[in-house]
């Protein structure tokens, strides 16, 4: 398992260096997207709409847009002078509260954290234990990818756990939400039936039960059709673009014929 991120959780006085792991991953069956016609995956670039041009990375620059058309650039060097204020590598634990309190709109993505061999091991240990027995999680502040992410810290069997979430102005409010019914007049009986209905289906979770069938099927067509051979295979692709030639000869071209009109005619010799 990979390392995405170094740092330490900061509890107090105490110091605690981790190392964090991804906890999930996505299953999700992807596709390429190729040429119907020789089955080439398709290449897509990036193009300025206005000189129809390919750019190039270093052409590139960030933008904010505040208005419809206008934008603000914004350098590195603006980004990382705000990112001067925040501190970095550190999960810093400002609160603890009780794990019921956050709705789970809020959570996000989840991240195992381990301690640093050899350097955090009892630090690490201290803090799972006393969270375990007050029952409480902890509230705490990260960097990660250029942001500063809200998050929280939790036992999950034997290892620590960092969940993102969201800060409360990033949650949309069920006010906006459209033909929400607000006063419905509910059947008595109406209501005794799905009681009884959510009773008969109450069980204890077990995750193991759920499967994502749809992925599952499509796996199955895919290997039917790998077993069937039927596949195609992407043809090996010159080195050389000879498109990209062929349109740069081009445009030499009609660039010496427009300058050879444009250019006085020579005179000849007596």
């Amino acid at each position: 398992m990979h390392a995405m991120f170094k740092g330490t959780i900061s509890f107090g006085l105490v110091s605690i260096p981790i190392k964090m792991f991804a906890a999930t991953e996505e299953k999700d069956i992807r596709f390429r997207s190729i040429h119907k016609k020789c089955h080439t995956p398709i290449k897509y670039k990036k193009t300025c709409p206005l000189c129809n041009e390919e750019v190039e990375p270093d052409d590139i620059v960030k933008g904010f847009e505040y208005e419809p058309g206008k934008f603000v650039i914004v350098s590195e060097a603006d980004i990382e002078s705000a990112k001067a204020e925040v501190q970095a590598r550190s999960i810093e634990i400002v609160d603890f509260v009780a794990l019921s309190e956050i709705d789970p709109i809020y959570f996000d993505k989840t991240y195992y954290l381990a301690p640093q061999p050899e350097m955090g091991d009892k630090a690490y240990s201290l803090l799972r234990e006393a969270m375990n027995r007050s029952g409480r999680i902890a509230v705490a502040r990260v960097t990660m990818r250029d942001k500063q992410t809200l998050c929280v810290l939790r036992v999950y069997g034997e290892a620590l756990v960092l969940e993102t979430i969201f800060y409360p102005d990033e949650i949309r409010p069920v006010s906006e939400v459209p033909s929400l019914p607000i006063e419905t007049k509910i059947d008595a009986k109406e209501m005794d039936i799905a009681e009884k209905l959510i009773g008969h289906l109450t069980t204890a979770f077990d995750p193991s039960k759920y499967t994502d069938e749809y992925r599952m099927a499509l796996r199955d067509v895919i290997d039917a059709k790998i077993k069937g051979k039927q596949i195609v295979t992407q043809p090996n692709v010159p080195e050389t673009n000879v498109i990209d030639l062929m349109e740069a000869l081009k445009k030499s071209v009609e660039q010496t014929e427009k300058a050879m009109k444009k250019a006085p005619p020579k005179r000849r010799a007596k």
